[in-house]
């Protein structure tokens, strides 16, 4: 049984211009990433990887190559589209949190909310919108520092934060750009259960970019970045729909 795929990309390419120079960052990726898998991307700084990650949430636009979801090419769209695709489609967590100072950690929670719908919507349904963001903290187990600002919590925790930010529209793909790279070990081990956990739970397809070595080898698949290109074939280990199949069949 075929996994199906839910984000595509083929012959992406991405150069930087610097004092009349093109720099490629990309040189031509095919990535698919299935349906209900963890898929890491790993690769030392420079290969590339963020690069990829940032076309792939339609914050920038490859210089050549397309990238679909669900069938449908979303690179080239039209705006407001690419809008709805990041605004409920997919959740993005920054290694660097990105998360707004001035707001507590419910608020940051809320901001997709904000920015997806207009303001009467968002007032209409502003009570349900806060028991889902409660709902959001209290299962990264945040809810008691819900008024806490950014600079009143510890890395793992505004960590904890952006991921309920990224769940807070129910996505269809979590796109998570070095979860760990900025925590201390343990810390780092307790994000990474947490999103395996997500996956599992709940069947979340996760992409996932590290330069960790030992988080890939946790994945579905894993894929190696080098130089703006996939180095070798991916690793793929039976889904859960696969090995019931074969269960079934046998």
């Amino acid at each position: 049984m075929s996994t199906p795929i839910v984000l595509s990309a083929r012959n992406l390419k991405k150069s930087y211009h610097k004092d009349q120079i093109d720099v490629p960052v990309l040189r031509g990726i095919d990535l698919d990433v299935g349906e209900g898998l963890v898929t890491t991307l790993v690769g030392r700084s420079g290969s590339g990887k963020s690069t990829l990650m940032h076309l792939l949430a339609t914050l920038d636009r490859p210089d050549e190559g397309e990238i679909h979801f669900r069938g449908k090419r979303i690179d080239n769209a039209a705006r407001g589209l690419r809008d709805s695709y990041r605004n409920h489609e997919v959740g993005i967590i920054f290694q660097f949190y990105h998360l707004l100072p001035e707001l507590s950690a419910i608020e940051n929670v809320l901001t997709p909310t904000m920015i997806g719908t207009s303001v009467w919507r968002y007032f209409r349904g502003r009570a349900e919108n806060r028991r889902r963001a409660e709902a959001m903290l209290d299962r990264v187990g945040l809810l008691p520092r819900a008024k806490h600002r950014p600079s009143e919590m510890s890395g793992g925790e505004m960590q904890r934060v952006a991921i309920a930010r990224a769940l807070m529209t129910n996505p269809t793909l979590l796109l998570a750009d070095e979860p760990t790279g900025n925590l201390d070990t343990e810390t780092g081990q307790e994000i990474l259960k947490l999103l395996t956990g997500l996956n599992r739970d709940d069947g979340l397809t996760i992409l996932m970019i590290t330069h960790d070595d030992d988080i890939a080898a946790g994945a579905d698949v894993s894929l190696r970045m080098q130089d703006g290109l996939i180095q070798r074939e991916p690793r793929r280990v039976a889904t859960k729909q696969q090995t019931q199949a074969e269960t079934a069949a046998a």
